[in-house]
C-alpha cells in the first residue's frame, strides 16, 4: 500500500514572519554598516523606526520557535529559516564592537 505524501506548503503567517525578520535584520545590518547620519532626513527616519524593529527582532525569534514547534520542526519551514536569521543577527548585535 502506498502512503500518499503530503507536499509540505509555508503558510502565510509564515512568509509574514519570515519577511519581518529579514527587514528587522536588514535594518540593523543598515545602520550598523554604514552611515545613516549623513542625511538629516533618512536619519529622522532611522530614529523613528529604531524601537519598533529593535523589538521585532527580539520578539521574532520566540514567535518563529513557537510555530516552529507547533509545525513539529519541519526543515521545510520558513519560521527556522527566520528563527536563524534573528539569532545570527542577535549574536552579531551582542559580540560585535
Amino acid at each position: 500500500m502506498k502512503e500518499h505524501l503530503i507536499p509540505f506548503k509555508n503558510t502565510r503567517t509564515s512568509k509574514i514572519v519570515f519577511l519581518l525578520s529579514i527587514i528587522a535584520s536588514g535594518y540593523w545590518w543598515l545602520g550598523h554598516g554604514i552611515n545613516i547620519y549623513g542625511s538629516a532626513i533618512v536619519g529622522a527616519i532611522f530614529e523613528m523606526l529604531w524601537l519598533p524593529l529593535i523589538g521585532m527582532l527580539f520578539l521574532l525569534p520566540i514567535f518563529s520557535l513557537i510555530f516552529l514547534l507547533k509545525e513539529k520542526i519541519n526543515i521545510r519551514s520558513l519560521y527556522l529559516y527566520s528563527l536563524l536569521i534573528n539569532v545570527a543577527t542577535i549574536c552579531c548585535m551582542i559580540f560585535s564592537e
